[in-house]
């Protein structure tokens, strides 16, 4: 009698295991691993780029393809525009950091709990695969705080909130020609924005017999021919004590509340020392919004010195192959008390109108994990955002300097039109190239529109 109920058992163990009667589990898979379509808009990556993270989260989730759409920059934004009027937008894109808010309508943040399905294999005779539902916990503000370095914290935490994630961060730099440094006698590479600085400058200059610059030392001073020019004056109103916003107002033309030198606007003082360097009855002056670009300028060989980030360094080595140049950190104001650098990067955010808004966060949150980020980031050449792998960064020979600033990096909220507050920003710095006694108009008015488009 035992006998036939142990063979009644293994019998009925057998036929579990080999799948007989599986036809509703089979229908469970279909319905609970129904594919997935995840559409990504960028601008700087390439689709290779991304390749190695996204067959990553295949391997885990095969029902879920990911596509990648690049677009060029001037392009970007009218096309995303254009795509969520007529309700056929990516799920997930990528936008700037100073964008979060202005963006903010059309996005979703991430929720606390995703639950994800996940293809798991049972029967050790004849396999078959069955769908586990696993629940995922969602990055906290706690988190983030602990796991990017502060800025991203900043700009991606609203209310308590999540709405994106970076794949790395870059930072404002110094780009130095060597061979004109060289050629000048020029040993230190100024770490100070100081007479130093300054004396360095008016040795690298030069002009003709008709007061024509016809070598720079520096590109400061002007507004559209330099690149990035609002990030530079920005840092530099930092770095003086600036505070760029306060309580939802722009405050950069105003003198800090608490300050015990009420005589002393840390803003104003910045904007001089700036355009100073395009006044052409000024010691230091080198440049004006006659010359080149200044990435065309320093490709030529034709400046010293040029303040960029670590997607100028593909520009510069595919342009001038044989240019011989350097990296230092951003120049910072001698006896601060701690450095203020700039930081400029790229978020992935998830639409609100997504029909997939849990697999998008999903896809986002597993994309800026340190072991899918680490590989990408060795491919593309830029700085991560993560702080576990700054120290790792910090010995690479072209990307070290930009790692070395991420965690002293700070940015600002620039409004709902971020490119309407940098326009705002360069009549500034044209308008009182010339006459310091107009520097209290202009940033005033600068600073009114700005705000406008902050109270939008």
């Amino acid at each position: 009698m035992n006998k036939k109920i142990i063979t009644l058992f293994l019998l009925f163990a057998f036929i579990l295991s080999s799948g007989f009667g599986c036809k509703q589990s089979a229908q469970q898979v279909q319905s609970a691993m129904k594919p997935v379509t995840l559409n990504i808009w960028g601008v700087w990556d390439n689709s290779e780029d991304l390749a190695p993270i996204i067959a990553s989260y295949k391997a885990l989730h095969p029902f879920i393809t990911v596509n990648y759409r690049k677009f060029r920059y001037n392009e970007y934004e009218a096309e995303l525009l254009n795509a969520f009027a007529e309700d056929r937008g990516p799920d997930i894109f990528s936008i700037n950091n100073t964008w979060v808010r202005k963006y903010q309508s059309k996005l979703i943040s991430a929720p606390a709990q995703i639950p994800m399905v996940y293809p798991v294999t049972q029967g050790t005779i004849q396999k078959q695969i069955v769908p586990e539902t696993r629940i995922t916990q969602s990055l906290t503000p706690k988190n983030v705080k602990d796991i990017f370095v502060d800025t991203v914290y900043d700009d991606v935490i609203i209310d308590g909130k999540l709405y994106g994630l970076p794949l790395s961060l870059d930072t404002l730099v110094m780009y130095y020609n060597r061979d004109l440094l060289n050629n000048a006698g020029v040993t230190d590479i100024p770490a100070y924005w100081n007479r130093d600085f300054q004396q360095t400058v008016k040795r690298l200059t030069k002009q003709d017999l008709k007061g024509n610059i016809i070598q720079s030392g520096v590109a400061l001073g002007g507004s559209r021919n330099i690149e990035r020019y609002s990030d530079i004056l920005s840092v530099l109103m930092m770095q003086n004590g600036a505070q760029m916003i306060t309580n939802g107002n722009v405050s950069f033309q105003l003198i800090p509340p608490g300050s015990t030198d009420t005589s002393y606007n840390p803003g104003y003082s910045a904007l001089r020392f700036y355009t100073d360097f395009s006044n052409p009855v000024k010691e230091v002056y080198s440049w004006n919004n006659d010359l080149d670009t200044s990435v065309d300028s320093f490709v030529s060989g034709n400046l010293a010195f040029m303040f960029g980030y670590a997607y100028h360094l593909s520009t510069i080595k595919t342009r001038a192959p044989k240019l011989n140049f350097g990296i230092a950190k951003l120049p910072q104001i001698e006896g601060a008390p701690a450095d203020i650098n700039f930081a400029n990067y790229w978020l992935n955010v998830v639409s609100k109108k997504s029909q997939y808004t849990n697999e998008a966060w999903d896809f986002v949150q597993f994309m800026a994990r340190s072991e899918q980020v680490k590989p990408y980031l060795a491919a593309v050449k830029k700085p991560t955002a993560l702080r576990s792998l700054i120290k790792e960064q910090r010995d690479d020979p072209e990307i070290g300097v930009f790692a070395d600033q991420v965690l002293t990096a700070k940015s600002w909220y620039r409004g709902y039109n971020a490119i309407a507050a940098e326009e705002s920003l360069a009549d500034m710095i044209d308008s009182t190239i010339n006459d310091e006694t107009k520097i209290p108009d202009a940033i005033g008015l600068a600073a009114s529109r700005i705000q406008q488009t902050l109270s939008q």
